[in-house]
């Protein structure tokens, strides 16, 4: 029997849903489990930064955990360099801080406020002194992915057909349709977020546990064991089947 490896969907600030997923992962595997973050750390709820704070914590007392990039971890990322950028994959006329992506709900949980009369390099200087050293470090270093008993675990999926040293960091961030209507097994099963959905689902070829906390809905905390799947409920362990 396989040690049990945990997942954690889109968190997006969230910091009382994961405290409670890591809680039902803590009941289930102990102290000491694997857990594998799936990105998206920040944006659109009201505690990005105690996110953070938890996932830096986390790693410096040596916990198994696996950090992984979300496309919104990068855009924070961008924003934060001496210059900041915004990401090319968004659409026309949106960046971090439009309202639908959600930056600004990130700054307001480290007490920048941003309004439409703000001028950019004002909050990105006031964003620069705000954010601690550790968290932007924390955001510079995630992974892509992590691979690990015949499961590949990335934010978004993977570009079917192409190896995985191949495949550019913007599939395995933003990636969707491509993958996501591709039935063809993968040399792996791979465990997603990125596209929220009413509730986890196992698709066979993929698993996609993005159910949407960064519009209130839940968090979803899964465990993968020997080729199985499932879900961490308030009462324990449900299966999870294509």
């Amino acid at each position: 029997m396989t040690q049990p490896i945990y997942a954690i969907g889109d968190i997006h600030g969230q910091s009382g849903m994961m405290d409670e997923a890591l809680a039902r992962i803590e009941a289930d595997g102990g102290a000491d489990a694997r857990v594998v973050f799936l990105g998206d750390y920040t944006d659109r709820g009201p505690d990005s930064r105690g996110v953070l704070d938890r996932l830096v914590a986390g790693l410096a007392e040596g916990r198994d955990w696996i950090a992984l990039r979300g496309n919104h971890d990068r855009m924070m990322a961008m924003f934060l360099r001496d210059y900041p950028t915004h990401d090319d994959r968004l659409l026309v006329g949106y960046h971090w801080l439009h309202e639908r992506i959600g930056g600004a709900e990130t700054l307001a949980s480290y007490g920048v406020e941003v309004s439409e009369r703000t001028r950019l390099f004002e909050v990105h200087e006031r964003a620069r002194a705000a954010v601690p050293q550790a968290h932007r470090r924390l955001l510079d270093d995630l992974r892509n992915h992590h691979r690990e008993d015949g499961l590949l675990f990335v934010h978004a999926g993977i570009r079917p057909g192409i190896a995985l040293e191949a495949q550019t960091e913007n599939d395995l961030l933003w990636i969707r349709q491509e993958f996501h209507d591709d039935p063809r097994r993968h040399p792996w099963l791979v465990v997603h977020g990125h596209t929220p959905v009413d509730r986890a689902r196992h698709y066979g070829n993929r698993v996609n546990l993005d159910t949407g906390a960064g519009y209130g809905r839940a968090l979803t905390p899964a465990v993968f064991q020997d080729g199985q799947a499932w879900l961490l409920t308030g009462s324990g362990r449900e299966k999870l089947t294509p």
